[in-house]
């Protein structure tokens, strides 16, 4: 799925894909996920697209539990992130969660080495 609801010039613009496999998001649910995706990228250009994977993972005889893996194409390293739950849409937020953590954590750690760089290499 292809997402463009966002025009700004400071939003790179870029696809995100849904592979599911007995499991599925609304279409609510899909511009949710999309928006925190491009609020991630706003600003910044080391993100060129998302895809997220969604499988039923239980056994016959337990209660239905759903896996999400969420894979955020980024530079310099791509963040992923799987998680698991009794509901689809909560095992997305929570990966969603996790990979907006990591992606944070590796812009922090971008800066502090541009900044360690520019001080110890004038």
């Amino acid at each position: 799925m292809t997402s463009d609801s966002h025009s700004s010039e400071h939003t790179p613009k870029f696809d995100i894909e849904y592979y599911t496999e007995s499991a599925s998001l609304s279409e609510r649910e899909k511009k949710i996920i999309e928006s925190r995706i491009h609020k991630l990228a706003r600003g910044h250009r080391d993100i060129s697209g998302a895809s997220v994977a969604l499988e039923c993972v239980s056994g016959a005889n337990k209660r239905a539990e759903y896996k999400a893996r969420l894979v955020v194409y980024c530079k310099p390293a791509n963040v992923a992130a799987s998680r698991t739950h009794d509901a689809v849409y909560s095992a997305v937020t929570d990966a969603l969660d996790a990979v907006e953590r990591q992606i944070r954590d590796q812009r922090e750690r971008m800066r502090d080495r541009h900044r360690t760089h520019r001080t110890v290499h004038p």
